[in-house]
């Protein structure tokens, strides 16, 4: 066991219940994205509290960094997101949110943390604590980076675009984790890709509306619509290799009002993942294309409208720091830490990596009650387990809230003191 994970050890009964109390808090108090401000003001708050550390607002809007000098050493940072979505919890937990609010667009809506930042946000508070009172352990500088948006990928650049990497010193590895379905008290690694790409795209198909009884008169956009989405999916079954992965998938498709009157328009709301930059490309390319060419074939009075909604980068392991983080889980964890797969979900985490010219090492937590998860996979149904973003999503508290705190300990001490990783 490492220095810091042997300091966390010792004190985590005395710290357990105030991080379960900031937990719940969170869970039941969820913000959603760029709207995190009650959220930011108690990490603020709390990490205000720590002798010696450093504490920077809204950065970002409702970003907070955090920064921790203790002596020469490496840089390391240590990321954390803050947003929940819009999302009516359903998980049935006693600590459940019942919170609703307005989204950017004025729709009133239900909120939760139906994504695990929440535990995220008390995993790096609590990490801030052991590392701010425990300075004889490790030499260094850490910036604690709480991050707003991700689940609209705007957190991490807003950070940016407010001069955070002209206002911190740069890191020399970036470390950040998610909680995730898999066994509680799991860890899982992966050096190189780990997350897919993500772009979301919203397009407007324009016709000429009419009476249903006089179809002749019309441009039908329905008509148009239905046939871009049927033609849409023949892009990853016929022009992507078997060998290549990649995700299509249209959420929304939206048009009309009432059944005896043909519309004027139709919306598709579209979702794209890719795990290799060129097949990222070709896919952009090819949506717009057919998109394009239905239009023209239906006669359409103008091109369609694309409007970029959300892109998310590829997230790419530095495979020399995974494996130094893998070395330090595994003499931490022994077999509860293991490699993955890649997953298809997707982050903003790499911008900061991205933009500083950092390596950078991502990891999951998994969140799953052990017995639930072992039954699901003896009956070989994991996927019917509740998965991030659904409404019954709620990680089981423990071990999953220990668990985290260990992970990110043990992985900044590979580089904070890496004679006892």
């Amino acid at each position: 066991m490492n220095p810091l994970s042997e300091a966390l050890a010792a004190r985590l009964d005395e710290l357990l219940p105030n991080l379960v109390e900031i937990y719940k808090d969170f869970h039941r108090n969820p913000e959603l994205s760029m709207q995190e401000f009650r959220t930011a003001k108690i990490v603020a708050d709390y990490l205000s509290q720590l002798e010696g550390v450093e504490v920077t607002t809204e950065i970002g809007v409702t970003g907070v960094v955090g920064v921790i000098r203790n002596g020469e050493g490496p840089v390391i940072m240590l990321r954390a997101d803050m947003d929940a979505l819009p999302v009516t919890e359903a998980s049935g937990v006693d600590y459940a949110s019942t919170v609703r609010a307005r989204d950017e667009e004025g729709n009133d809506i239900g909120v939760a943390h139906a994504c695990g930042h929440d535990f995220h946000t008390t995993w790096l508070m609590g990490a801030a604590k052991i590392l701010v009172e425990h300075k004889d352990l490790w030499k260094g500088t850490v910036l604690l980076v709480f991050q707003p948006g991700e689940e609209v990928a705007r957190g991490a650049q807003s950070m940016v675009d407010d001069g955070m990497c002209d206002r911190f010193p740069k890191p020399d590895v970036i470390l950040g984790q998610h909680v995730m379905v898999g066994k509680a008290g799991n860890v899982m690694y992966k050096a190189g890709t780990i997350l897919s790409a993500g772009d979301s795209l919203k397009v407007r198909l324009f016709g000429r509306g009419s009476h249903g009884s006089q179809p002749q008169t019309s441009i039908d956009p329905v008509i148009m619509a239905a046939s871009t989405a049927l033609r849409l999916q023949t892009i990853v079954s016929r022009e992507i290799a078997p060998t290549d992965s990649a995700v299509l998938t249209i959420g929304a498709l939206q048009a009309g009002t009432k059944e005896n009157i043909i519309p004027d328009e139709a919306t598709l709301k579209l979702n794209i993942r890719t795990y290799d930059e060129n097949v990222r490309d070709h896919m952009l390319s090819a949506v717009r294309r057919i998109c394009c060419a239905e239009c023209q074939a239906s006669n359409a009075p103008s091109e369609p409208e694309f409007t970029v909604l959300n892109s998310y980068p590829l997230t790419r392991n530095d495979v020399e720091s995974t494996h130094k983080v893998a070395k330090a889980f595994k003499a931490q964890f022994q077999d509860n830490a293991f490699e993955t797969g890649p997953a298809a979900a997707s982050e903003d985490f790499s911008i900061f990596g991205r933009t500083w010219g950092s390596p950078y090492v991502f990891w999951f937590v998994g969140g799953t009650d052990a017995a639930t998860y072992d039954d699901a996979a003896s009956r070989n149904a994991i996927n019917m387990i509740p998965s991030n973003h659904s409404p019954k999503y709620a990680p089981v508290l423990h071990p999953t809230l220990e668990t985290g705190l260990f992970s990110m300990l043990t992985a900044a001490s590979a580089w904070l003191c890496p004679e006892n990783a």
